[in-house]
């Protein structure tokens, strides 16, 4: 078995993506590899076949430039009903793009230069946190609880007043890393070399969204946060608000 194939059995992948070209080329390199990728090549029907009932996706490849609806809009309609990986294609790569797909919800992006290397390494870093495939040598680890927030990374969840919170992938690795560390300061380069598998520039300010979005869900307010507090220049801390 090649040491990249995965070894749970293979992964059904949806690309939507209007380039036949890649999308060939693309399915002949992760075919071997244990992945099924099939693909569409229309926004409207691509949203379509990524929520169906009883679809079998595992993670969505979404290019941003579609017809009928482009890539937000398709993630969006995603992100109403489903938390499935979604990684984000843009052929230009500008900060832009990058920022909305993250606010949105998207859980990775990759400029359309990319190596197939690189896509393989991408796609199974979204497919690990989002606990489609557990990652190997890391032993369970206990209930961290701060104050009302009960966090259980070996079962990826995150319950607030005994409420289950409905996380993307990254946010419930943003949410454990700060939770083991609660109390303590973590730097914004470390989340991201702990969330992502590769080191991001120190001012990607794809951490800023992820932490906003997470806030959010936690009922929290960044001007007087009770959860998670920023500490300028230093990085993020999560605290208990329950605590004096």
């Amino acid at each position: 078995m090649d040491s990249e194939t995965p070894p749970h059995g293979r992964v059904a992948v949806l690309m939507i993506d209007d380039d036949r070209k890649l999308c060939r080329l693309v399915l002949d390199y992760l075919l071997p590899l244990g992945f099924d990728v099939t693909a569409e090549h229309d926004g409207a029907t691509g949203a379509l076949r990524a929520v169906e009932a009883g679809a079998p996706w595992q993670a969505v490849i979404l290019d941003v430039m579609l017809p009928s609806l482009d890539g937000f809009e398709v993630l969006r309609r995603i992100r109403r009903s489903s938390e499935l990986p979604v990684l984000m294609l843009t052929a230009r790569g500008d900060e832009t793009d990058r920022i909305v797909g993250l606010e949105v919800g998207a859980d990775d992006y990759l400029p359309k230069t990319f190596s197939s290397r690189e896509l393989l390494a991408r796609l199974r870093a979204v497919l690990r946190r989002s606990g489609a495939r557990p990652a190997a040598g890391l032993p369970p680890l206990v209930e961290i609880v701060v104050g009302p927030l009960r966090v259980r990374p070996e079962a990826r969840l995150a319950l607030l007043h005994d409420h289950p919170l409905v996380l993307t992938p990254v946010e419930f690795d943003l949410l454990a890393s700060l939770a083991r560390a609660h109390g303590r300061v973590r730097t914004r380069e470390a989340l991201l070399d702990e969330i992502r598998d590769r080191h991001y520039d120190v001012f990607d300010r794809s951490i800023d969204v992820h932490i906003s979005a997470l806030r959010k869900k936690l009922g929290d307010d960044a001007r007087q946060p009770r959860f998670i507090r920023t500490l300028r220049s230093a990085g993020y801390m999560l605290v208990d608000p329950e605590s004096p």
